[in-house]
């Protein structure tokens, strides 16, 4: 890879984070979506977990789970998180700090219209993180909800929709020879972002 200079960044990280995200679908990195999600819990345990990045804007990004979920939890207590990309194709890696908050119901339910059938069938299954008694449980569930929205639309749950994420910081590191890696943050100040250079 190419040394990388802070005159290769664009001023606004969305933008960079945009094209850095393109480049890597370009070169064939399966699921660039893919992002773990860091949240901390009550007692001030970090959990972190594998999601799929579901929309940006120019000062957002979206994710969608059950509110019921230990990571909704989390949220509630602490609505601080970070998510990370690793984009073996290119070698790259972008981290995302910020804050969460519930997506509008509107943004929600326009996404769950969007999703397949079997995936909203799905989303009304699962009492995510709940213990339940075996895999028979869930694939009776799964039936019943079959029959119960067989030839109608299948609504948004009432415990299920997005998060919208506002970040404050940004990080993005390219791999470079010798351990000499390049990485550059964007912080977020009252006039706007500030590039820095750190050590690798």
């Amino acid at each position: 890879m190419p040394d990388l200079h802070k005159r290769d960044f664009h001023a606004d990280p969305f933008q960079q984070f945009q094209l850095w995200f393109e480049e890597a679908a370009e070169k064939g990195q399966p699921m660039p979506e893919a992002m773990g999600l860091g949240t901390v819990d009550s007692s001030g345990q970090p959990e972190v977990r594998m999601l799929l990045l579901k929309g940006m804007n120019m000062s957002s990004f979206f994710f969608y789970t059950n509110y019921e979920s230990r990571k909704a939890q989390d949220i509630v207590n602490n609505p601080n998180i970070s998510m990370m990309f690793w984009w073996e194709t290119v070698r790259r890696q972008v981290r995302v700090s910020g804050k969460a908050e519930k997506a509008s119901r509107e943004i929600s339910e326009e996404y769950f219209r969007s999703r397949p059938r079997d995936s909203q069938l799905g989303a009304w299954t699962s009492p995510q993180s709940k213990e339940i008694p075996g895999r028979t449980y869930l694939t009776k569930k799964f039936s019943e909800m079959e029959r119960r929205f067989e030839g109608e639309d299948i609504p948004c749950p009432p415990f299920w929709g997005g998060y919208r994420v506002i970040p404050n910081r940004f990080e993005f590191w390219q791999e470079n020879q010798h351990r000499v890696h390049d990485r550059f943050e964007y912080l977020q100040t009252d006039t706007g972002w500030r590039i820095r250079r750190l050590g690798p």
